[in-house]
């Protein structure tokens, strides 16, 4: 939800995230580090100057200093409601919510990371990818730190030291007919992202244009919720992010294991074909026609503060 710069909640929300610090005995710069953030958006945020700090962001500092989400944003809420959240639509097929998958749906996958990577050390593709497989999983589950991870990589390449998130960052590239109806989706229903991501990612591609920057209701990211798709947890917080019934939720993935998933738990599901990407949004869009009824507005949730 758009809010004025310096509004009560952003004021609010940046002296919180002062005395959280404070009290987790961290500077700004040292927050910054753990988090992955710019020195200066930090700043702006704690002063209260960023109107609609990204939700992406305050939860990479929730993360950093040890609190969730929820728990940073409920003791942020200031003395009087903000405003009420804009209604809602209701699909003609019943969804009222509709989560996104990042890699594959919103940016391109990032193969030609390994293939950079491999001309830059000189090494095998082979060999990169590899070790990546190999720790993927554990990572996006938030069970093995970034840092360590780039040090098996570059031992395993043997060179002293890489930044996969470097790599990655500038390997992909955004996906412009789902960002297109992305913004249209916002516009009339709740929407999210779910994804089976490395620490520090989503953020990162907030920052850098490579995700809409819109008012997301939930996001699931795997590294935050240590659990990965398809497993069943991930999709069970998911629901609970989302505030509604199985039925109500349509999944949009490339993944087909993932689609089954949540299919099975009673989710609408869509395949997404990155190869044909107008054609995928063009199924989507068609699925989510509405009537002119408007639906009651969801609770309001924590991310929708923001």
């Amino acid at each position: 939800m758009a809010m004025n710069e310096g509004s009560g909640l952003e004021v609010a929300l940046g002296k919180h995230l002062q005395a959280a610090r404070q009290r987790a005995g961290m500077t700004q710069q040292q927050l910054c580090q753990k988090a992955g953030l710019s020195y200066s958006t930090l700043a702006k945020i704690e002063r209260g100057a960023i109107k609609a700090p990204s939700i992406f962001t305050i939860e990479s500092i929730a993360e950093a200093l040890g609190t969730s989400l929820d728990a940073l944003l409920d003791r942020a809420k200031p003395s009087q409601p903000v405003l009420a959240e804009t209604p809602k639509r209701t699909a003609k097929n019943g969804v009222k919510f509709i989560y996104f998958d990042v890699n594959g749906c919103l940016v391109r996958f990032f193969n030609r990371a390994f293939a950079r990577i491999a001309e830059d050390y000189n090494v095998s593709i082979d060999s990169v990818e590899s070790t990546y497989w190999h720790y993927n999983d554990a990572v996006c589950r938030g069970e093995m730190p970034m840092d360590e991870f780039n040090k098996i990589l570059a031992e395993s390449i043997g060179v002293s030291h890489i930044n996969w998130a470097e790599y990655y960052l500038s390997s992909v590239d955004p996906i412009e007919e789902m960002h297109e109806l992305l913004g249209w989706a916002a516009e009339h229903y709740h929407i999210g992202l779910i994804t089976n991501i490395m620490p520090g990612l989503v953020p990162a591609m907030i920052e850098r244009g490579l995700i809409p920057k819109l008012s997301y209701s939930a996001v699931v990211d795997s590294s935050v919720v240590k659990a990965i798709k398809p497993e069943i947890e991930i999709f069970e917080i998911a629901a609970a992010k989302a505030q509604c019934q199985p039925q109500e939720i349509l999944l949009v993935d490339d993944a087909r294991s993932n689609v089954m998933a949540a299919e099975k738990l009673g989710w609408k599901v869509i395949w997404f074909d990155d190869f044909r990407p107008a054609e995928s949004a063009e199924r989507i869009r068609k699925a989510l026609e509405f009537s002119e009824a408007i639906a009651t507005a969801m609770p309001q949730s924590a991310a929708a503060l923001l």
